[in-house]
């Protein structure tokens, strides 16, 4: 990682603080350096950058975030920030059977990166979570030792409003909860609701 990335990553990381006015929480977990899968409940377009600046700069350098691609590069000014924040960019438009789009994670994430998903796949309206899709469940199904945390953004569908362009200046916060993991035998549907849960809990935590 070249120094002017470095540069730029603190940079965006401290506007993206300023911007959303988020807080930190983590609730019974610790930031940690080992690969893990951070899910989040999606409600704006501000989401991955935020979740990813939340997180302390040594783990964040080993993060990328999945995000979608028709949307990060469109104008110059989302494809630098999608370089600068070294996201992962999904083509929704172009999904094969033979190289899905969590295969491309896992290829992508290696032995050494982290992942930022949002399992609702688009994003909701704020008031609740949306049910989570079945790629959160691939890819703890293929990497079963796979650390997994949930993720509750809270408010920041209001300072950046579905449609809007420049955010709002109100208060977020973003909460991390305990790691969980695939269980031994646990159905797709079983596992997708436990994920949803614990993202839930973390609004009431």
């Amino acid at each position: 990682m070249t120094r002017q990335l470095v540069i730029s990553q603190g940079l965006l990381s401290a506007a993206a603080k300023i911007l959303s006015g988020s807080s930190v929480r983590w609730v019974d977990s610790q930031p940690d350096v080992c690969q893990r899968v951070y899910f989040a409940n999606h409600t704006s377009h501000l989401d991955a950058i935020v979740v990813w600046s939340a997180l302390p700069r040594e783990v964040r350098q080993l993060t990328r975030p999945v995000a979608a691609k028709d949307y990060w590069i469109r104008g110059w000014v989302r494809r630098y920030l999608a370089r600068t924040f070294n996201a992962l960019l999904i083509d929704r438009t172009e999904i094969k059977v033979h190289q899905s789009p969590v295969d491309l994670m896992l290829r992508e994430m290696g032995d050494k990166y982290s992942l930022i998903v949002f399992p609702e796949g688009g994003r909701s309206s704020g008031e609740g979570v949306g049910e989570f899709k079945s790629g959160l469940y691939y890819l703890c199904k293929k990497r079963p030792h796979l650390e997994v945390v949930p993720v509750h953004i809270d408010n920041l569908n209001r300072v950046l409003p579905r449609g809007e362009f420049l955010p709002v200046p109100l208060l977020s916060c973003v909460s991390f909860g305990p790691p969980m993991w695939l269980e031994s035998g646990e159905s797709k549907q079983e596992f997708l609701t436990r994920a949803r849960e614990a993202v839930l809990k973390l609004k009431e935590a």
